[in-house]
């Protein structure tokens, strides 16, 4: 999953940054709302957590300028703020959770693993595709009870085809929601992952469509829930 992280506090971005990477997401950065508005309006991100006191445009206006452009990214806002009043501006403008500084790391990756759920249309912590499980709490992954060893990598490309499941996912898409900003994309080492994760899961759970892509489902005689 990917991330954009609009946060001015060199320290606080620093720190959010290693810790969302830590849980397994490709993180980008912005500073200011004229940066972050780039980047949210030209990037496919996964969710978006925002500052709201942001030099050059503020938070709120940023946000504002996204729905009005039918970006549906999720997106929770971050900010010192804790007025009611400027929770309410924040809803209205279009934003789908709410977190004031100060805050435990733990309660904005736990608040984000709940908006990746609900914006995918799932119910459950865990994810699930027949025998094979991955449980985003601990970023760790297991078939029929054997744990996984995955790199950073292939955690995030199990993750990203477990939550769209049953749906091809293209070599583009992959890269995009699976590398930074910074990272040297090279749609061609798609399939490099794509041949270790299989490796790891038993390779007829992910199946290439072709010319369009890959579709992870479960095995003949497993269930989607098993």
């Amino acid at each position: 999953m990917r991330i954009l992280l609009v946060e001015d506090d060199v320290d606080l971005s620093r720190q959010l940054k290693n810790a969302l990477a830590d849980a397994g997401y490709a993180v980008d950065h912005a500073a200011d709302g004229e940066e972050a508005h780039y980047l949210g309006d030209t990037e496919p991100y996964d969710v978006i957590v925002l500052d709201l006191g942001l030099p050059r445009i503020d938070g709120v206006s940023v946000l504002e300028r996204w729905r009005r452009d039918g970006k549906t990214t999720p997106v929770l806002i971050l900010t010192a703020r804790g007025a009611w009043s400027d929770k309410v501006s924040g809803f209205d403008a279009g934003a789908d959770d709410y977190l004031t500084k100060p805050f435990h790391t733990e309660e904005l990756l736990a608040r984000l693993r709940a908006l990746l759920r609900r914006s995918a249309g799932i119910a459950s912590a865990t994810l699930s595709c027949g025998g094979l499980r991955l449980d985003p709490r601990a970023a760790r992954a297991s078939v029929n009870g054997e744990p996984l060893r995955l790199t950073s990598l292939e955690y995030r490309l199990l993750h990203y085809m477990m939550m769209h499941q049953g749906r091809v996912i293209s070599r583009t898409e992959l890269v995009e929601h699976l590398y930074d900003q910074d990272f040297d994309r090279d749609s061609n080492t798609i399939e490099v992952f794509i041949g270790r994760v299989r490796k790891k899961v038993g390779s007829d759970r992910i199946e290439t469509v072709r010319g369009l892509g890959y579709r992870l489902t479960p095995l003949a005689g497993e269930t989607e829930a098993a």
